[in-house]
């Protein structure tokens, strides 16, 4: 074979392999979307409230949150007997954490804001990560505690990657990781989902998952509540 016939094989069979694992990744996403409970269900989700309990340092913590799709969040912490409380908005966040010695509510910095801007949104990662800009690469399977997964990995328009491990059976994400800015410096974030449970609305969720704060279950899972939106105010 002369090098030019060898050449075109070559390109040849890379952009089968680049196709091959497009069409790989798509396919695995149509598969965890209709294992969470589809498209469909999950974007009649327009709001939702939390009660969940945390276990971090041997303490526990009551956490309730309530959330309007793409609008804000606010979160209630209850920690031996101490109340505080976190918001986040499109446009701005505020805390009042008196646990971590804050006297009086304080504003969130915008790079806070904006880096919290993903979470803002209920719906599942990959119902609309191509409406947001993101792009998708399939790496292969891996494991995952002997659990053989799907690895993919998630880019932002800001170049922020999110890796995602999807079991090969169920399609669900039993782990989550990314790369975070903390106190100027770049770390990585891992959380362990578990306990994958279909609601009455038609999406499954799990219910309970392990970050760096400590294991969390979520005791209560309300779909579509009403939510005075004066919440999402700082209070004094």
């Amino acid at each position: 074979m002369t090098s030019l016939k060898k050449g075109i094989v070559s390109v040849f069979a890379c952009l089968l392999s680049v196709t091959s694992f497009a069409q790989t990744a798509d396919e695995i996403v149509a598969k965890h979307v209709e294992a969470i409970g589809g498209k469909e269900n999950w974007l009649k989700v327009k709001s939702i409230k939390m009660e969940c309990s945390m276990k971090a340092q041997g303490a526990e913590i009551k956490m309730n949150i309530a959330q309007v799709n793409k609008k804000a969040m606010r979160y209630d912490i209850n920690v031996m007997g101490m109340s505080g409380w976190s918001i986040l908005t499109n446009t701005e966040g505020w805390s009042f954490m008196p646990f971590q010695g804050q006297t009086k509510p304080e504003p969130m910095t915008a790079d806070d804001v904006k880096s919290g801007q993903d979470g803002l949104e209920i719906t599942d990662d990959f119902l609309t990560y191509k409406a947001s800009g993101k792009k998708l690469e399939y790496l292969g399977k891996d494991d995952v505690d002997g659990t053989e997964c799907h690895k993919l990995k998630m880019i932002d328009k800001d170049k922020k990657e999110t890796t995602y491990y999807m079991d090969v059976d169920n399609f669900y994400v039993i782990k989550k990781s990314q790369k975070i800015q903390a106190n100027g410096k770049e770390m990585e974030e891992t959380t362990m989902y578990s306990n994958y449970k279909k609601l009455p609305e038609g999406i499954v969720f799990a219910m309970s998952f392990v970050s760096g704060f400590g294991q969390t279950e979520i005791v209560k899972l309300e779909i579509n509540p009403k939510i005075d939106e004066s919440i999402f105010k700082p209070t004094k």
